[in-house]
């Protein structure tokens, strides 16, 4: 209940977890740069992970303000260890091939972007106010992934096989996605924040009317793997952090 949690805490909270989502994202997509399968893809694929970033860096700036303490993005996004970052698990994974990334992409792009919609009407004016800059880019976001989930699913046979066991194996990570804890219920009791449970039921409809469109079945669903949220991280968040904070940890207070 809201009552029970520190408004200004669940602030501070939320915005962290949107930016450690941004930012987490947006690293992931820029290890891809020089491996996309055509030109037109490796230059989207740059464009979109400087957009995570770029959201990352507000979402922190934000943070910052709420926290009072004179931490900086860079403090946030470099000088924390792996239990401080909260952002969803399906995000940190490794890519995988082409395919893995797709579904990826499809899956999280269609839980943010209902995200952002419920965010532009919250009473958090800081957080409104980035929804509706990041939401713009996450829209063109979709709509790029989206139809090349379409155009591998409804391909040939093999990337049809593909993008299938992608969808299987990175299903089990989605739940995370809705399951809403006392930070979600404050910002949405007391501040008019996203609420999951509706968004669960639009983002069902909305990633199954893709996979309709890219003939591919909607998985069962099944036990669901999380704890990202809360700290919790698998074995690839080390050196996820180890390969992006290397030079910042090397060169401690270095401006750039």
């Amino acid at each position: 209940m809201a009552t029970q949690m520190n408004i200004e805490q669940a602030r501070l909270t939320y915005a962290l977890r949107l930016g450690d989502n941004a930012l987490v994202l947006g690293q992931r997509l820029i290890e891809l740069v020089t491996h996309q399968p055509e030109l037109e893809e490796e230059l989207a694929n740059a464009n979109i992970s400087l957009d995570y970033i770029g959201q990352a860096r507000m979402y922190y700036s934000c943070a910052g303000e709420l926290e009072g303490k004179g931490r900086t993005e860079d403090d946030f996004a470099l000088l924390r260890d792996s239990g401080e970052y909260q952002n969803l698990l399906l995000l940190e994974l490794p890519n995988g091939h082409f395919g893995d990334t797709i579904v990826r992409q499809v899956l999280f792009d269609s839980f943010y972007i209902l995200q952002l919609e419920a965010l532009l009407g919250c009473d958090d004016a800081g957080l409104a106010e980035i929804a509706a800059r990041a939401i713009k880019e996450v829209r063109y976001h979709l709509r790029h992934v989206s139809l090349w989930l379409i155009r591998l699913g409804d391909g040939t046979q093999e990337s049809h096989a593909r993008v299938s066991q992608s969808l299987l194996d990175l299903w089990r990570y989605t739940g995370e996605m809705f399951s809403g804890d006392a930070v979600d219920d404050c910002l949405r009791d007391a501040c008019n924040g996203p609420d999951l449970a509706r968004i669960q039921v639009e983002w069902r409809s909305n990633v199954n009317a893709v996979l309709a469109e890219a003939t591919l079945a909607m998985p069962e669903d099944e036990w669901m793997i999380g704890g990202g949220r809360q700290g919790v991280h698998t074995e690839h968040m080390g050196f996820l952090l180890a390969e992006m904070q290397h030079v910042q940890r090397a060169c401690p207070g270095a401006s750039w």
